[in-house]
């Protein structure tokens, strides 16, 4: 029987073993999944919103053990770990109270008797989900996916077993019915067979570009409806007429939250050349008042990369980049004590080619990049593979939110602020950063079948 075993990346010690699934278990699991999800799909929205409120309530009062959890398994601040579950508890909240009306039918008015459109669930879905958010990435999948009437299976990320099993024990006590949802502990390579699995109607991934890629050809061999939220390398634009306090601020948290390890964080700074050496040192100053450390001690703001192995291809990133010609201001090292450790480090004069512009930094490191003007600061923006966020700083609000709204070229546009996920705004990428989108109304339409119903 394979194992896995989780490691506490800030101490570098084994926390437990757990016995993985065979890939017999997990097409057993698709087809115990099917024979929930031919019963769940027809239970009344009420009934669907009962149990995603019993699992919220679940949510809130285990809440300091299910965040401590995520803590010593992938490293994240514990205040951000509260905070994550409590998002979660939240975001079923939303899809309980709202999913009926997201899903009412909708009148179409033709030359029919009586024409409309409706929404039906596809099936199982099978989401294959990231360690970063172990809790929220799950979440906010599960809560439209059930709210819709479709079952679901979890394969999670192995360094995050705990939290995966800990998520299947909360759906438990929630009483949901059996085989509804199922946490599978499964090599990557399993993925493949599973995907092909009749009973898969389709698949939901939030990981790397690579990943998304695999599991999309694969996906798609077999015409299964797939979501992809995937790598980012969101810009913050500085404009010269910034508020150079709230940027500051504002830069830094999205930079560091999570230690710097999310998809959507804040990660190339843009900033016009009048502007540059007042931001520069203040996010200097900034990131060197960051505490990092265990991240079960609550005023420390980063904790160490997920493993190790993560953490020394970011310093290699970083080092690389310093050779063809980026300045170090701080951090840039590993530290000595035993973990994932990384520190809060800028690099500045960022050119492309450099891993610092052209590549995804996931861990606390901010690259810096001078534009000359307002349009060529657009312009690095949307020089990227990825689209997934960007964000923009100016006073002229009207001007920013134009070009947040018309020149950025990602999903997510922020003005004056970091991007982040909201429960009642859709919220994914594009380019290299996937498709589809996930939360708000766009997220449980998803995977649904929009059908069309006419009446002569």
């Amino acid at each position: 029987m394979n194992q896995v075993t989780s490691i506490n990346p800030a101490t570098g010690t084994q926390l437990q073993t757990y016995n993985t699934n065979t890939i017999d278990e997990a097409m057993q699991a698709a087809t115990q999944a099917q024979i929930a999800f031919d019963n769940w799909r027809k239970t009344s929205f009420e009934e669907r919103a009962a149990l995603l409120k019993r699992i919220a309530t679940l949510l809130r009062q285990e809440r300091d053990t299910l965040a401590t959890l995520a803590t010593i398994e992938m490293g994240k601040p514990i205040l951000q770990s509260r905070a994550e579950v409590d998002k979660c508890a939240m975001t079923l909240e939303f899809y309980a109270e709202q999913g009926a009306t997201l899903l009412q039918n909708q009148t179409v008015t033709t030359d029919a008797k009586k024409s409309y459109v409706s929404y039906q669930p596809l099936g199982v879905v099978l989401a294959v989900m990231p360690w970063n958010f172990p809790f929220w990435q799950v979440f906010r999948a599960m809560a439209p996916i059930l709210m819709a009437g479709n079952a679901l299976l979890l394969k999670h990320a192995s360094n995050v077993s705990g939290c995966a099993l800990a998520i299947a024990d909360i759906l438990q006590k929630a009483k949901a019915p059996q085989g509804l949802f199922t946490t599978l502990l499964l090599p990557a390579s399993s993925i493949k067979a599973l995907i092909a699995h009749p009973a898969i109607a389709a698949v939901t991934l939030t990981g790397s570009t690579a990943a998304g890629k695999e599991v999309a050809s694969v996906a798609a061999a077999h015409i299964k409806k797939q979501v992809l939220e995937l790598g980012g390398s969101d810009a913050y634009i500085i404009l010269k007429d910034a508020d150079m306090n709230l940027t500051i601020k504002t830069c830094t948290y999205g930079r560091l939250v999570n230690s710097g390890q999310s998809c959507v964080a804040a990660k190339r700074f843009i900033v016009e050349k009048e502007a540059l050496p007042e931001f520069e040192k203040g996010l200097l100053a900034s990131f060197e008042a960051a505490t990092f450390g265990n991240p079960l001690i609550e005023h420390h703001t980063i904790g160490p990369l997920a493993r190790v192995d993560l953490r020394d291809e970011l310093h290699e990133q970083v080092m690389k980049s310093i050779e063809m010609g980026a300045t170090l201001l701080c951090g840039g090292y590993i530290p000595e004590e035993a973990g994932a450790y990384y520190p809060p480090t800028i690099l500045s004069n960022v050119k492309k080619g450099m891993p610092a512009y052209d590549e995804e930094l996931f861990g606390p490191v901010a690259a810096i990049i001078e534009a000359k003007d307002e349009a060529e600061a657009i312009r690095i923006a949307n020089d990227s593979i990825y689209g997934l966020g960007a964000g923009i700083f100016s006073a002229n609000i009207e001007k920013a939110e134009a070009i947040a709204a018309n020149e950025l070229h990602a999903g997510n546009c922020f003005v004056n602020a970091f991007v982040h996920s909201d429960p009642r705004l859709p919220f994914g990428g594009i380019k290299q950063s996937g498709y589809g989108r996930e939360l708000g109304e766009w997220g449980i339409k998803e995977f649904v079948n929009v059908k069309t119903v006419f009446i002569g």
